[in-house]
């Protein structure tokens, strides 16, 4: 599978859809990897040529042992885009995806089209410090399964829960070849991440897409980020919790496509 290194980091990258399709960019939740967009992928790639790709620490990329933040993740993204030499493009982001597409946004409007912002947060209320503490602890726990069990509650619905019993020992299984180490510093560069002072400097199309039953990261969030976006729209998926791109992808690609056809790439 491809790869370059870019500033500084071994990047797995892959192409989808057509070579003459509008650029759009999908942007992992924390501990995802480009399989993740399994029900996204599929759609988005009929008209759009989709660049998906692994942030160091994740998947396929390299996870180099120094300390991870938002701010460089986004400096990997940009030089990426260099390397390959792509100008601009749709930005679609999940959780901490979401974020990124954020920073992106705010210190590189250059590179972005549109931003398309999915469950995810600005900075974190005090709950949210208490959850992803939890996390940073399970994950130096050192055991894969085991630190599923510890977050999953977090960000699946009860309803989807109940409605996939297949799901707690696969993931568990997917789980105990997560990189421990690595989890534990994406989640740390995490803790660090706050700019909701600089939300107003967004200048560019932005879709906020948030789900009912988020538990980890509540609609309150996304509503906060609509009101300091200026002409951002806001869409509230009902009946989802936190991966709300699984748990009703049909909702959200319609919301990704609508959206998207409406701010075209500009030559």
């Amino acid at each position: 599978m491809p790869r370059l290194s870019v500033n500084g980091v071994e990047l797995h990258y892959e192409f989808h859809g057509p070579e003459d399709g509008e650029l759009l960019i999908l942007n992992n939740g924390v501990f995802m990897s480009t399989a993740a967009w399994a029900f996204q992928l599929p759609e988005l790639a009929k008209r759009y040529r989709v660049l998906a790709y692994d942030m160091r620490g994740q998947g396929q990329s390299e996870h180099p042992e120094s300390e991870y933040s938002l701010e460089l993740h986004a400096q990997d993204l940009v030089a990426l885009m260099d390397a390959l030499g792509l100008a601009k493009a749709h930005m679609v982001g999940t959780s901490y995806g979401g974020e990124l597409n954020l920073l992106v946004g705010i210190h590189h409007p250059e590179r972005c089209q549109s931003l398309v912002i999915i469950a995810s947060v600005s900075h974190s209320d005090p709950l949210l410090v208490a959850m992803i503490e939890r996390w940073r602890l399970a994950a130096g726990l050192g055991n894969g399964p085991a630190f599923f069990r510890l977050i999953y509650a977090d960000v699946y619905s009860e309803a989807f829960l109940a409605s996939r019993p297949d799901l707690i020992p696969m993931a568990e299984q997917r789980y105990s070849l997560l990189d421990l180490p690595a989890a534990g510093r994406l989640i740390e560069s995490f803790q660090r991440f706050n700019v909701t002072a600089d939300l107003g400097r967004i200048t560019v199309p932005t879709c906020l897409v948030a789900a009912e039953l988020d538990l980890l990261k509540p609609p309150k969030y996304a509503e906060l980020m609509h009101r300091a976006i200026p002409g951002a729209e806001y869409h509230l998926i009902p009946g989802a919790g936190h991966v709300v791109v699984i748990e009703k992808a049909a909702e959200v690609n319609t919301i990704i496509l609508g959206f998207l056809a409406r701010h075209p790439l500009s030559s």
